[in-house]
């Protein structure tokens, strides 16, 4: 059963049943109370509940522990049917689907909901529609388009299976929010204490970096100097008759001066305190829990992002902060060298799906082609993924393309589509944005001098590196859409209490009531399992996904 829902102002909403078919049956219900409408509904049906986007509905049904088992996002469908024709800028939201269906003039998307930690259910409608269409019409009409549209794409099974898979990730990714990541704030303030010093006041240096600041001062013969001004740093060691290009940490480690040890531990020092520093505890962690706002499909490839937080940069030194409460635990578990798997699994190369039959892959590949010498062998990979060629990369290379050649030949013949143009696709229809009007130009200048030339070859390889990761990284995000939903199911089933409250790319952990831990690992396996199944089909390459229960996230590496 498919459930039309819209919400409106207060706490009510209207829903219209849906068969499969998509055509409209029964009438429409006024609600005053969608929330408790949605709980008995589900309780009774299960049923896939249809709405314009999830972060729009969802985080306010959880904040009245309503939870829904599947749904179908509009927004997300919007845009894989969007980027899969090469519209990928044009807006996905339901006033923007809605004026393209009915031909009218296109409105930008509203933007995110305002950040909230107590959601009002339901707040009125952010988005007027156009020609006051009523909004439960136009979620049918929009979800009935996008089917007839998906039905004559070349990947429509994928599609719908990306669909579903994208959906999920929004209903965990609203979840992970709601019951947050466990934080210990007495731990993160004293690992900031014990590495900068005693909280400052406003506008004041911590005292570990004022004393670093004042060495690089006096490392430059007492002239100040602002480690937090780049072209300052620059400018003092063109004094010292020292030419460097940047300040950054890389060009500053081949520099034989006395202020460059200071200035190194500086730019680590500051990097925590302002990305992670007591502004940041401030803001995002409150009742021992870390809240940050998921974007799902954030980046082009399918990655997520954040608004704010910087929740998928979590360093490893503030990961000793991240606790399972008393008598719970938290359940680690990572894909290990997932991209270079898919790759195997998308290439069908016999040989290196046989080399990714091990648990570290890299350790085989090293054995298989490059003397046992793993970094060569990482290089290599990571190279071929990546478009690297510089330095001991083309020789790596070289040995690769011998040793593996389906593997290397499919990244290779997705570079060469995007030198020329065109678009490529992952596994299950993700496509890569065509190249700007900018990329034609430069790639199309007919000016046949020494110059243009080779501007316009180094255009088509940049943009060529970009798709030849691309079919691999969206593959991969395909992949771990895919698990999130396999495993939020799955926990809901056999480890009710237990909460997905943290992904990260290839990441994933579980907050868990221990008497649960090992239920939940082995779920995770199973997850991982009817991942690959699902999106690779019978594919005989691993995808390892090892859960482990830690007490705190800093014990799961």
């Amino acid at each position: 059963m498919l459930i039309a829902l819209v919400t409106h102002a207060e706490n009510g909403g209207r829903l219209r049943v849906l068969p499969d078919a998509g055509v409209p049956e029964g009438p429409v219900v006024e609600t005053s109370d969608l929330a408790a409408a949605v709980s008995d509904l589900e309780a009774r049906h299960r049923p896939r509940w249809l709405w314009a986007e999830t972060n729009e509905v969802y985080p306010a049904l959880l904040a009245r522990s309503v939870r829904v088992e599947r749904c179908q996002d509009l927004a997300h469908a919007e845009y894989l049917v969007l980027s899969y024709q090469g519209r990928h800028s044009e807006p996905r939201g339901l006033g923007a689907a809605i004026a393209r269906l009915r031909g009218l003039p296109v409105p930008d998307d509203h933007g995110p909901r305002k950040r909230d930690t107590q959601p009002t259910l339901f707040e009125p409608e952010q988005e007027r529609l156009p020609g006051d269409a009523d909004p439960l019409d136009a979620v049918i009409a929009v979800h009935a388009e996008q089917q007839r549209v998906v039905a004559t794409l070349g990947h429509a099974d994928q599609l719908r299976l990306l669909f579903a898979a994208e959906a999920a990730s929004a209903l965990a990714a609203a979840e992970m929010t709601h019951f947050g990541l466990p934080w210990r704030a007495d731990v993160h303030e004293k690992l900031l204490v014990d590495t900068l010093g005693p909280r400052p006041a406003n506008g004041a240096r911590p005292r570990k970096l004022a004393e670093l600041a004042d060495r690089i001062t006096a490392a430059f013969g007492g002239k100040q100097v602002n480690p937090d001004h780049p072209p300052g740093i620059v400018r003092a060691f063109a004094r010292e008759g020292i030419d460097v290009p940047s300040a950054r940490a890389w060009v500053l480690k081949q520099v034989d001066h006395p202020a460059v040890e200071p200035l190194l531990e500086y730019k680590e020092l500051a990097r925590l305190w302002v990305a992670h520093g007591w502004s940041w505890l401030d803001s995002w962690v409150a009742e021992g829990r870390f809240r940050p706002d998921y974007v799902v499909g954030g980046v082009v490839s399918g990655r997520w992002a954040t608004r704010g937080g910087a929740a998928l940069q979590i360093p490893r030194t503030l990961r000793t902060a991240v606790r399972a409460d008393p008598g719970w635990k938290l359940v680690a578990a990572d894909a290990a060298q997932l991209e270079p798997r898919v790759l195997a699994a998308l290439s069908n190369d016999r040989r290196f799906t046989e080399v990714s039959g091990d648990d570290d892959l890299y350790t085989t590949l090293a054995d298989e082609a490059f003397d046992g010498d793993r970094g060569r062998a990482k290089l290599a990979m990571l190279s071929a993924m990546y478009g690297g060629t510089g330095g001991e990369a083309g020789p790596a290379m070289v040995v690769l393309r011998r040793k593996f050649p389906e593997a290397v030949g499919y990244v290779e013949a997705a570079a060469l589509a995007g030198e020329q143009g065109r678009m490529v696709r992952s596994r299950l229809g993700r496509t890569s944005p065509p190249p700007s009007e900018a990329w034609r130009e430069a790639t199309g200048d007919t000016d046949v001098g020494e110059d243009a030339l080779r501007r316009s070859r180094r255009a088509s390889r940049d943009w060529g590196r970009f798709t030849r990761n691309f079919v691999v990284q969206a593959s991969a995000a395909d992949w771990t859409a895919v698990l999130l939903g396999a495993l939020r199911r799955r926990l809901h089933q056999s480890a009710k209490g237990s909460h997905l409250v943290f992904f990260q790319h290839d990441e994933v952990l579980v907050h868990c009531p221990e008497e649960l831990a090992e239920v939940v690992c082995a779920e995770v396996t199973a997850a991982g399992e009817e991942a690959s199944r699902l999106v690779f089909g019978s594919t005989p390459v691993r995808f390892p996904l090892k859960a482990v229960p830690v007490d705190s996230y800093a014990d799961a590496k």
